[in-house]
């Protein structure tokens, strides 16, 4: 870990960079996988499962059988988790479905917007290190919610071509029923150009590593839409004399976890809570079983000591972590503070997994930087947004002088005679 104590300022912008990636050489292995795929279709992507996760699989499509039996493999303790999940993030959800409004601009002009549903979509998600059934709540849920009329899932088999249950159970439960078993960069490319088994569809959603960014980037120049470009996870953890240092570190293991190269930052307002946290991470991350790739995270992880919170916020904004956590005392007072995060946990008890799991927010957020320019998954991530104009001949009237004369100055008369032929 690299560890600051009161850097410059003019030093920040190097220690908010992200581990870098070699971009030149995924974008030509990107581009040979659509292609493949574009050709050979799903025989492409059962030569890519045993190329990329040592798994023979004969066919693509996850049959009814499959998907009904996932639920007598898994515990009934789980089973009951994933369903008060659900409950959760659809409350959630469904309170981010607005009513439809008018708007009498002038006397006879009405203009109001309507949701419509992006009718195709496909949920990516990741299966191997760590089968992300969890993902399938937080894209499925609002993917539902909004009124999506097909809804495709892809995530990667095992080495004996089998999906993880929990999985199955949950896309089961959320009512998905075409599932397919192909992951990576490859899954995408297959819901980005259609193959035999596997639907096109109109936009993408899910977290992946740098290969399903890359892949989910490539497949906007097939006319397919994104949610964002969620790449490796990070969290940034600003706690001051009253946070606990062993929940900062269990915070900052529980994205370290999740990849070599995922990113954890800790800043600290106090000594005594910056030096201790960091002999926690030190002892946590021994007992974990994910400790070879938490330790590989935590090697180009950020510990900072700074002099304030107020400097410590600043940080954050410069570095837009797709996970924030104010282990703060009086966290209500910097919420205003905050400008560039994906999802914010407040207090000591605010662990980042709940958001991960079940307290009903989205764990599908923009990371690298995007918090800048992006939101996280939400009910507004799969509809379309239309809006509407109804003009009286009164309306018409209202506002034709003006159309016709802003219409003139720009030199478009057709313009101004669809006004000036109705008002005549």
């Amino acid at each position: 870990m690299k560890i600051y104590r009161y850097p410059e300022r003019k030093i920040w912008p190097d220690l908010v960079k992200r581990p870098a990636i070699e971009r030149k050489e995924i974008s030509g292995l990107i581009a040979e996988i659509f292609e493949a795929v574009e050709k050979k279709g799903d025989q492409a992507l059962i030569e890519f499962n045993k190329k990329f996760d040592k798994a023979v699989t004969s066919q693509i499509t996850v049959s009814e059988t499959e998907i009904n039996n996932s639920e007598n493999e898994i515990s009934e303790d789980l089973k009951k988790a994933i369903k008060q999940a659900k409950e959760n993030i659809s409350k959630f959800h469904a309170s981010q479905i607005a009513e439809t409004e008018k708007i009498e601009t002038v006397k006879g002009v009405t203009c109001w917007r309507e949701n419509r549903a992006v009718e195709k979509v496909g949920i990516y998600i990741p299966g191997g290190t760590a089968p992300l059934f969890s993902t399938v709540l937080m894209l499925a849920v609002p993917a539902n919610l909004a009124g999506c009329e097909e809804i495709i899932l892809c995530t990667p088999p095992d080495s004996n071509g089998n999906i993880n249950p929990a999985i199955l159970f949950t896309a089961k439960l959320c009512g998905i029923t075409k599932i397919f078993r192909t992951g990576g960069a490859q899954a995408v490319a297959a819901m980005s150009l259609g193959t035999e088994s596997i639907p096109k569809v109109y936009k993408i959603f899910g977290p992946g590593n740098q290969y399903v960014v890359a892949a989910k980037e490539y497949a906007q120049r097939y006319g397919v839409a994104i949610d964002m470009p969620a790449g490796p996870s990070e969290v940034l953890v600003i706690a001051d004399r009253q946070a606990v240092p062993g929940f900062c570190a269990a915070d900052l293991l529980s994205q370290a976890e999740h990849g070599s190269d995922s990113q954890v930052v800790f800043i600290a307002t106090d000594f005594k809570i910056f030096t201790e946290t960091i002999e926690a991470v030190e002892k946590q991350v021994k007992k974990l079983p994910r400790n070879e790739m938490a330790c590989k995270a935590l090697d180009h992880s950020v510990f900072v000591l700074v002099n304030s919170v107020e400097e410590a916020l600043e940080f954050s904004n410069l570095y837009a972590p797709e996970h924030l956590i104010l282990a703060l005392e009086d966290f209500e007072q910097y919420i205003p503070m905050i400008q560039n995060a994906g999802s914010v946990f407040l207090g000591n008890y605010s662990c980042e997994s709940a958001g991960d799991y079940a307290s009903g927010t989205n764990h599908t957020l923009p990371t690298n930087a995007y918090a800048r320019n992006y939101s996280g998954v939400s009910i507004d991530s799969f509809v379309k947004k239309i809006t509407f104009q109804y003009l009286s001949k009164e309306g018409l009237k209202k506002i034709g002088k003006t159309i016709e004369v802003m219409a003139e100055a720009e030199g478009l008369i057709a313009h101004k005679n669809a006004v000036s032929i109705r008002l005549k």
